[in-house]
């Protein structure tokens, strides 16, 4: 079948579109989960020294309406970090600690620390996300511009906005706790991205040289068709340990890898369907004698 690209580019943005707008919506509307990174809040670590489920410790803490997170960490799983998006007072985290270690048969030197994070601390990480998405992406149009030329570097960054708010909505639709891994799974996902738009863009580059008679909307289909085996085996082989990290993982580790599940494919997707039409379209508009037609 043969892969007719810039033919459907209408269509390629109108998936995406639809995903985003979707996402986005239901986040803004129901409110994005917020972790406590971003919020502020408090955290408990404490030695079980023993496993013990979440579901075991929060049988124990639902009484006061935390809506915490528990997550498991150590070599053996034995201790536990609970954290929650509102500031307890001394008082009421004496009171919970009391109830885990009255059940276990804690003593006081199993509470391993605590901590208190006030709003700043989520204002200053949220300052400090978007500060690292920004110089990742003007890093990445200095280099594809110094390497290409500008419209792709103009049309590498509109996907990578393209797979960052994908991820916004896909965080929006599943309420996945947006914390300290989103930053990492949204520039992990950035860094997927444009390796893989690079190598369809080198394709263009080279065939728009040695090819003098096609248009260049011939060219990208058949650079895309040239390159697309290679994108989609390097996104398979990618995706499998990631899937095995999520099935096996624990709590915190499902949090990453899911995001990023849908970060690689999202990523992918744009080097494939949204990255190379986008310069195509740049390049109608700046440099329409050669470029008119499909």
């Amino acid at each position: 079948m043969k892969l007719e690209i810039i033919k459907n580019n209408k269509r390629w943005y109108l998936i995406s579109s639809v995903i985003i707008i979707i996402g986005l919506t239901f986040g803004f509307l129901g409110g994005f989960d917020l972790g406590i990174d971003f919020t502020g809040g408090t955290m408990m670590h404490i030695d079980m020294e023993q496993h013990v489920s979440v579901d075991e410790i929060r049988n124990i803490t639902h009484k006061y309406d935390l809506n915490e997170s528990i997550v498991h960490i150590g070599a053996d799983k034995n201790e536990i970090m609970l954290k929650t998006k509102q500031s307890l007072s001394n008082e009421e985290r004496t009171e919970i600690y009391n109830d885990i270690s009255q059940k276990y048969n804690l003593e006081k030197e199993n509470l391993l620390a605590v901590g208190q994070f006030g709003p700043s601390i989520g204002d200053e990480t949220k300052k400090k996300a978007v500060i690292s998405v920004l110089i990742a992406s003007l890093g990445m149009l200095v280099y594809i511009a110094l390497r290409f030329e500008i419209i792709f570097a103009m049309a590498a960054v509109i996907a990578l906005l393209h797979d960052i708010l994908m991820m916004i909505a896909f965080y929006g639709l599943f309420r996945i706790p947006i914390n300290g891994p989103f930053i990492a799974a949204i520039l992990i996902t950035v860094g997927y991205s444009i390796n893989d738009t690079i190598v369809v863009f080198d394709r263009v580059r080279e065939n728009v040289e040695i090819v003098k008679k096609k248009k260049y909307g011939e060219i990208v289909d058949m650079s895309i068709r040239q390159t697309i085996s290679r994108s989609i085996n390097t996104s398979v082989t990618t995706l499998l340990a990631i899937i095995c990290l999520y099935i096996f993982g624990v709590q915190s580790i499902k949090e990453f890898t899911l995001p990023l599940i849908a970060g690689i494919v999202s990523g992918t997707y744009s080097s494939i369907f949204i990255a190379s039409p986008i310069w195509y379209n740049l390049n109608m508009i700046f440099n329409k004698p050669r470029y008119v037609g499909k």
